[in-house]
C-alpha cells in the first residue's frame, strides 16, 4: 500500500489556513475540534503540529492575538470597551480586563485613558518625512498569491520570497498586466514580540490560482482605506507608521477598521535609490 507523505510546506499551508480562520473569527469561540477540522489534521495531533510550526501552543496564540487586537483597538479607535471585548471573543468586559491586566499590568479602560502608558514601544513621530496627506478611497476586492513569514519585519527575505512567487506565476501561467507587489503586516511591532510578527508577501494577480505547498491564495478585502504615499528608504517606515498613528489619526476624525493594513511597492528596490523608493500604505478606516 502506497504511503502518502506530507511536506513541511503542506504542513505550513494547513496551519496558515487555521491562522487566517482565527484572525477572521476572533469574536467566536475557538473550539479545538473545529480548528483541527479547518487544518485537516487529526484533533489528536493538531495542537502539537501547530506548536511546532508556529512556536507557541494554539491556546496561547489565540489569547495573545485577542489581547493584542484589543490593545490596538483601544489605542486607535473610540469603540467602547464592551464592544472591543465582544469583537475579540470575550463575553464580558471583565473577562477582557482580567486577561489584559495579566499581559500589560493595566486595565483596558486605564490604558485607553493614559496615553503615556507604554505597553507599546514609544512612538517616533517625524513630521519631516516625505509623507503626503492620504486619499480616502474605496478599494476593490483583489486576489493574491502569498507566502507567510514570521519574524522581525526588517530581517525577512523579501527578495527571495518575491522570486519564489514569480516562479509560481511562471510555472502556472498566471502572468498578466497589472500584477502588484504588496505585503500584509498583521501585527504591531510595538505590541508583538519580533519573532512572532506575521507577514504575508503577496503578488496581486488577475487569473484564477490554486494554492500549492508554501504558496497560498487569498482574497484581499475591499472597502474604505486611507492611502498614504511615502517616498524614502524602507528603514524609515517604522517612523512613518508612528507619524500616521500618532499624528494623523488623532486629528483626522477617522478610526482604524479591524482589518490588516498592507503596503504596495511602486518601484523596484534593486534598481532604485533608497530616497526614491515609493510605497503606498493602505490602512483600513471607517
Amino acid at each position: 500500500m502506497e504511503q502518502k507523505t506530507i511536506t513541511r510546506e503542506e504542513y505550513a499551508k494547513r496551519i496558515n489556513t487555521v491562522i487566517e480562520y482565527i484572525g477572521s473569527n476572533l469574536d467566536e469561540e475557538m473550539d479545538l475540534n473545529k480548528l483541527a477540522e479547518v487544518s485537516n489534521f487529526s484533533v489528536y495531533h493538531f495542537h502539537r503540529i501547530f506548536r511546532a510550526i508556529v512556536g507557541e501552543p494554539i491556546g496561547a496564540f489565540v489569547v495573545r492575538i485577542r489581547v493584542e487586537t484589543a490593545a490596538r483597538l483601544l489605542r486607535y479607535t473610540e469603540l467602547p470597551v464592551q464592544d472591543i471585548a465582544y469583537n475579540v471573543g470575550y463575553a464580558t468586559p471583565s473577562s477582557l480586563t482580567k486577561v489584559f491586566r495579566q499581559f500589560y499590568n493595566i486595565s483596558p479602560t486605564d490604558y485607553r485613558n493614559n496615553k503615556s502608558y507604554t505597553i507599546m514601544k514609544p512612538l517616533l513621530i517625524n513630521e519631516n518625512l516625505n509623507l503626503k496627506a492620504p486619499k480616502i478611497q474605496e478599494v476593490e476586492t483583489k486576489q493574491a498569491i502569498y507566502i507567510r513569514l514570521f519574524g522581525e519585519y526588517s530581517s525577512l527575505d523579501f527578495p527571495g520570497t518575491w522570486k519564489r512567487l514569480w516562479q509560481f506565476v511562471k510555472e502556472n501561467k498566471l502572468f498578466s498586466a497589472g500584477i502588484e507587489h504588496i505585503c500584509f503586516y498583521y501585527d504591531d511591532p510595538k505590541v508583538t514580540e519580533s519573532h512572532k510578527l506575521r507577514t504575508d508577501i503577496c503578488l496581486v494577480i488577475h487569473k484564477p490560482a490554486v494554492a500549492k505547498g508554501e504558496i497560498g491564495v487569498k482574497e484581499i478585502e475591499g472597502g474604505k482605506y486611507a492611502v498614504f504615499h511615502y517616498q524614502g528608504p524602507y528603514d524609515q517606515l517604522s517612523s512613518v507608521y508612528d507619524t500616521i498613528y500618532g499624528k494623523w489619526f488623532p486629528e483626522s476624525g477617522y478610526q482604524v477598521r479591524n482589518a490588516p493594513l498592507f503596503e504596495k511597492y511602486v518601484n523596484d528596490p534593486e534598481s532604485t535609490a533608497p530616497d526614491k523608493l515609493k510605497t503606498e500604505i493602505y490602512i483600513p478606516v471607517e
